[in-house]
């Protein structure tokens, strides 16, 4: 039995030969790989992604050891889309991870090819890059999905799926919403968000100590098991894309 067959004997049990096919058969881009991205990632090439392109111009800070799962107190300071590709290479050594340490700006979008990927997965920081890549990824063929703010949470009973103009209860959603309509630019088609209505409050004080606040406008408080969840929830949405899609051939 090859490496490959081991690794994903449980899903093909689930999901039978031809999807499975399919699903490695999908090329992903993932642009962020922090505490969102980096979840959904190891969740999709654990089910079987094969060809995925993962992009952050971030090292591993040691504030990210809470969150984010390729950081360590091993990585911090390595790159994390090195750090994470070495551990996806680690579960599967026969995957195709291109890892690409740039942060994605409509300045430099054209280096990314987006038009080359099935699937884009959203989950940038920066107001002004997210609404870039979400206006560019809605006039490709690539079915996109996007994370929208995962800090300031502690329920994850309230986090939830809709698509990106009826997320309620999210500042960056709202922010999203208002820059394009001042801007007059609406994205190219409907797509879907994972998102949650809580917002808590800092309750704690930010020392400005750390280094991974370099270039952040403001820091929040966040919590693993909520940008985990964040993180698999939007890997499922992509999983259940390719089977619906598989199952309807």
């Amino acid at each position: 039995m090859g490496i490959e067959n081991g690794i994903f004997k449980r899903a093909e049990l689930l999901l039978g030969e031809d999807v499975m096919g399919e699903i490695a058969s999908k090329r992903v881009i993932v642009f962020g790989v922090g505490g969102v991205g980096s979840w959904c990632v190891e969740c999709l090439v654990r089910s079987g992604i094969r060809r995925i392109t993962i992009v952050d111009s971030d090292c591993v800070c040691l504030s990210n050891v809470n969150r984010q799962l390729m950081a360590t107190t091993k990585t911090v300071g390595r790159p994390k889309v090195e750090a994470l590709k070495e551990r996806l290479l680690e579960i599967n050594p026969e995957c195709e991870v291109t890892a690409i340490q740039k942060i994605f700006t409509e300045e430099n979008a054209s280096e990314f090819c987006l038009d080359e990927y099935d699937y884009i997965v959203d989950a940038i920081d920066s107001l002004k890059d997210k609404a870039a890549l979400i206006l560019l990824a809605c006039q490709t063929r690539a079915v996109l999905f996007s994370s929208m703010g995962a800090a300031l949470k502690m329920d994850p009973t309230r986090i939830r799926v809709a698509e990106f103009w009826k997320v309620r209860g999210c500042p960056l959603g709202a922010a999203l919403r208002k820059r394009m309509k001042r801007a007059k630019t609406i994205p190219a088609h409907k797509f879907q968000c994972v998102y949650s209505e809580e917002l808590l409050e800092n309750r704690g004080t930010d020392t400005g100590d750390d280094p991974c606040s370099f270039q952040k406008a403001q820091i929040n408080g966040s919590m693993s098991h909520i940008t985990a969840i964040f993180g698999f929830t939007i890997a499922g949405l992509v999983l259940d894309d390719i089977y619906e899609k598989a199952l309807n051939k």
